[in-house]
């Protein structure tokens, strides 16, 4: 009997657990919390609002060239990882590639933007910044996103016409990496947030550039490694010995950054 009413309780603790990640997924999956406070920005700087809609407000985070070249140079439109706030983002890539204008997207429910974060959301909000700043970009738009970053670029690349895509520790999909990180959870069934980053990429033609890091047990490479396999015109692949979450402080990152943004087209190193 004891068995019994253990097996009971391991199963209803079981289910207990599947069902506050189901209803928690939001949270665990797009941590808005963390991405909450951002960097002084420089002179030039500039924050745009777009309204979605769903009468949503979303900002965009602009910073110009510190370096302006005679030749114009691609906009590179960046989305961050889950956890990024996009000033600090735009900030980073500003330090790192002088001779560009930088736009960053705060994601919908992150700091400035409001409502409520989704893959959905992410989307179709990453379609009107780019719709915002491609009437701008003289020299069209390359976008740059960060983890689940990634993610959000590739689905803009299947809508919007990109002069190449810089994807920074992508995974596959959002339901593998999942199930990867939680082997005795059914996530498949659970998640609510489809982001299929592979499958859609596996249909583009669009110049894709990769960096990943070799120590990465956040986006293992074995989440990495169909990504780089679906990318019809793979211009760049770098690998930086390196974790996850420091690998933008890593000496060869700014290096790799150049060197992949100039591989999709985005002018020289």
């Amino acid at each position: 009997m004891w068995l019994l009413r253990l097996m009971v309780g391991l199963a209803g603790l079981y289910v207990l657990v599947a069902a506050v990640v189901y209803f928690f997924q939001t949270w665990l999956i797009f941590p808005a919390g963390l991405a909450a406070f951002g960097p002084d920005l420089p002179a030039g700087a500039r924050h745009v609002e777009l309204m979605t809609e769903e009468n949503e407000r979303i900002v965009l985070v602009r910073l110009p060239p510190r370096r302006p070249r005679a030749e114009p140079r691609p906009l590179v439109l960046a989305f961050g990882g889950n956890a990024w706030n996009a000033d600090a983002l735009a900030l980073m890539l500003h330090q790192l590639l002088p001779e560009y204008e930088v736009a960053a997207m705060h994601y919908r429910g992150y700091g400035p933007s409001s409502g409520r974060p989704s893959a959905v959301a992410l989307f179709a909000d990453a379609r009107q910044a780019y719709d915002h700043v491609a009437a701008e970009a003289e020299a069209g738009v390359v976008a740059v996103g960060l983890s689940i970053g990634a993610a959000v670029a590739v689905d803009l690349a299947a809508t919007r016409h990109l002069g190449g895509v810089v994807l920074v520790t992508p995974f596959d999909s959002l339901e593998d990496l999942a199930a990867h990180h939680y082997p005795w959870l059914p996530v498949r069934l659970l998640l609510r947030h489809r982001m299929g980053t592979a499958e859609t990429l596996r249909d583009l033609d669009v110049p894709t550039a990769i960096i990943t890091a070799d120590n990465d047990v956040i986006v293992p490479a074995a989440r990495s490694a169909p990504v780089r396999k679906a990318a019809r015109d793979l211009r760049s692949d770098i690998t930086i010995e390196s974790g996850h979450n420091d690998l933008y402080s890593h000496p060869q990152f700014a290096g790799a950054l150049r060197e992949s943004i100039a591989a999709v087209g985005g002018g020289v190193r």
